[in-house]
């Protein structure tokens, strides 16, 4: 397989510090795609509320996670959907044949943080089922998303605390079963798509 050295980096940052931070994964121009296709989302209203735990086991609790979901279809072609996991295949595809990763599945999302939201500080794997491997976060915010706009990620690392902003076409991708993270109060809206690449 071709070398790539994006590919590479990801790598890399998964290996030393169980997470990277991409701010070239999609260019310009693609970001412009994914954020119209979450807007068009939003326009049908076709949001819902999220929840905790897996889809057996499903509770609404505003006091720990106030975002808003659309689970994205890899069946339902959009530009945006077809765009998105063209990358990402790429990435598994890539993923498997150096690391032997074995991702089999993805899920994913589109995430929008009202005013006020959060997601208190969590795990993203489930004790009933440890697939999750990769958490993958793309923020879809306008540009210039400053430090007072809260909506920071934060991940809980044993050497230190990592923050990161929510800023337009950033890619957060981290370790699913070993990192705890979360999003701090939001004090404008915050777009991303987010979801995770999975084993069997």
């Amino acid at each position: 397989m071709e070398r790539n050295e994006t590919f590479e980096r990801i790598i890399d940052g998964i290996v030393q510090e169980q997470y990277v931070v991409m701010d070239n994964f999609f260019s310009a121009e693609e970001v412009t795609v994914l954020k119209n296709g979450l807007l068009e989302v939003q326009a049908q209203q076709a949001f819902k509320k999220s929840a905790i735990g897996n889809r057996a086991d499903e509770k609404i609790i505003e006091a720990i996670r106030g975002d808003y979901i659309f689970w994205l279809d890899e069946q339902t072609v959009t530009p945006a959907s077809a765009l998105f996991f063209k990358k990402v295949n790429e990435l598994v595809a890539y993923l498997n044949a150096t690391c032997f990763l074995g991702i089999a599945e993805k899920e994913f999302h589109y995430a929008l943080y009202p005013e006020g939201t959060f997601y208190k500080r969590h795990l993203d794997v489930f004790q009933n089922d440890q697939r999750r491997r990769l958490s993958l976060v793309c923020y879809l915010n306008d540009e210039n998303w400053l430090p007072e706009y809260g909506g920071e990620l934060v991940i809980y690392k044993a050497s230190g605390d990592v923050t990161v902003y929510p800023e337009r076409g950033r890619v957060v991708i981290f370790d699913s079963q070993t990192l705890e993270h979360e999003v701090k109060p939001v004090h404008q809206k915050r777009y991303s798509i987010t979801g995770w690449l999975k084993t069997r």
